[in-house]
């Protein structure tokens, strides 16, 4: 007698979720018709998205973005309406609640991540740097080779591949050298305490001028700063119309070659720095033995064994 109740026990069972699935097939196959309708929906506005604003913009990496956005909205969408169908609106709300739970925990998680990525889309959408311009940003200084949503990639000058995180690059400060077309050049030069300043500051700014790739439009200055060991030191400033840092170089080596051409013609002297070496009186009288001349031209005038090189 068990047995056999509890036999027809299960029959009912079975026939009851017979009986309910027969009834949800009709808006079971709704359901997926709809759900097939918003997966063909999604990658056609997605591809739709990409081809308009590809052609408007060149953030590629925003753009791939917002296609994205675009197709995971749009089956969002469709899973919604497919569980409508299918009256499962309890189910709706437990979903929702859900992902809300995962997205909060995920965000603590993974809160670097997070940072890179709305740093990547706040550089792209301010564009405070592009691919190609010489940018420094810490201790890195070169061209930017590509600006992705987590990091952004640059090759130094020496040739090196750098990825920096777009957390980094967007909080710390950024010199970007592209967003000007010109760019200043400093030359520090010191001459003699005997020579005449104001002839040495005029020869420097003729020599200056004669440079090919300075910019014409611009002075060339000169001022002098400070009293130094050995010389008085003096600031030229002159403006060249590129940033990049070749050019920049280059013409640096082309004042310097200037200058110092200019005041061998002159017979204006830049001193070598001096330097006062204290070897004791014993070690004087050791070099006066090794060196007799040295010695005797130093040691005997300075008592107290000390030798001036310059």
């Amino acid at each position: 007698m068990k047995l056999e109740k509890t036999w027809q026990l299960l029959i009912g069972k079975l026939q009851g979720w017979f009986n309910d699935l027969v009834l949800i097939l009709p808006n079971f196959v709704a359901a997926l018709l709809v759900m097939g309708v918003f997966v063909v929906a999604a990658k056609l506005l997605r591809r739709g998205f990409l081809r308009l604003f590809g052609r408007i913009s060149e953030r590629s990496a925003l753009v791939g973005l917002g296609g994205t956005l675009v197709n995971v909205g749009v089956l969002c969408v469709g899973v919604v309406v497919s569980l409508e169908i299918l009256h499962l609106e309890k189910t709706v709300m437990s979903v929702l609640a859900g992902v809300g739970v995962i997205g909060l925990a995920l965000g603590f998680a993974f809160q670097d991540i997070a940072a890179n990525f709305m740093s990547g889309v706040l550089i792209l959408v301010r564009r405070p740097l592009r691919v190609g311009h010489l940018v420094k940003t810490g201790d890195y200084f070169g061209h930017v080779q590509a600006i992705n949503l987590r990091n952004t990639i640059i090759v130094t000058l020496s040739g090196e591949t750098v990825l920096i995180p777009n957390k980094s690059v967007f909080q710390s400060p950024l010199v970007n050298y592209s967003l000007t077309d010109e760019r200043r050049v400093d030359v520090v030069v010191g001459v003699s305490y005997d020579e005449d300043l104001v002839e040495a500051q005029a020869r420097a700014r003729e020599a200056v001028e004669a440079i090919e790739a300075r910019d014409g439009a611009r002075e060339v200055e000169v001022f002098y700063s400070a009293f130094g060991g050995s010389s008085i030191d003096f600031q030229l400033r002159f403006w060249i119309d590129s940033p990049e840092e070749s050019a920049y170089l280059a013409a640096r080596s082309d004042a310097i070659i200037a200058i110092k051409r200019a005041f061998d013609a002159a017979d204006i002297t830049i001193p070598f720095p001096i330097r006062t070496l204290d070897f004791g009186a014993d070690a004087t009288a050791a070099l006066a033995q090794l060196s007799p001349r040295s010695g005797s031209s130093r040691a005997g005038s300075d008592g107290a064994g000390v030798t001036h090189v310059s």
